[in-house]
């Protein structure tokens, strides 16, 4: 874990996903002092959209903290970390395995009656090249709802990408928590990845900086 946060090779690409924000707000705050690029995926993402005004119709959305995460982009920009959110998303109006109101958009025209369920393809294939220029990477949580098909994409298209350039040699790549090794597992490249930590929530300290037994 030192490796990939205490003393990394740069440049360093954090992708943080999940549900919530209010769960990881020291993570990420912690984050954008340590890392060169922070990808927000998951739920997570639409608070950061919402900050940034932007409509995210039905989705979740803690729009309580839009405050909290506008001041993770002040912290950013001071620090020289750039902050990756999806410029195209895949919206449904009803949250359940391939449904007919399936479409991809621009985060822009995501309707009042739409959620968001996943990142986008082009912006998968973006992410991919901010990997592809970073030498350590630091994973925790999915970049979309990835349980319920098809809303997996995303996740297991950057996993496959990561694990990839760590077999090549290029990046170090450290994944911890229950959910991301499910979702690594889930897209065939747990065993590909540097390094994978069962441990959720000491995982979760240590991203936040904190000191471990």
């Amino acid at each position: 874990l030192e490796r990939a946060l205490g003393n990394p090779e740069r440049p360093v690409a954090a992708v943080v996903g999940g549900a919530k924000v209010s769960t990881k707000l020291a993570v990420l705050g912690h984050l954008v002092s340590k890392v060169d690029h922070l990808i927000i995926g998951g739920g997570m993402a639409n608070t950061f959209l919402a900050a940034r005004g932007i409509n995210v119709g039905k989705s979740l959305c803690e729009h309580e903290l839009t405050g909290e995460a506008e001041d993770i982009f002040d912290r950013a920009d001071e620090a020289g970390c750039t902050i990756h959110l999806p410029y195209d998303v895949v919206v449904a109006k009803e949250f359940a395995p391939n449904p007919p109101s399936m479409r991809t958009c621009n985060v822009h025209e995501v309707a009042a009656d739409e959620m968001i369920l996943d990142i986008g393809p082009a912006a998968v294939e973006a992410l991919a090249d901010v990997l592809k220029t970073c030498r350590t990477l630091v994973w925790n949580g999915p970049l979309g709802a990835f349980e319920t098909p098809p809303f997996d994409a995303a996740t297991v298209a950057l996993a496959k990408t990561a694990a990839a350039l760590t077999k090549e040699g290029s990046l170090v790549s450290v994944a911890g928590g229950g959910d991301t090794v499910a979702a690594l597992n889930h897209a065939g490249v747990a065993q590909d990845f540097t390094f994978v930590s069962t441990a959720g929530g000491a995982f979760l300290e240590w991203m936040e900086g904190r000191t471990l037994p």
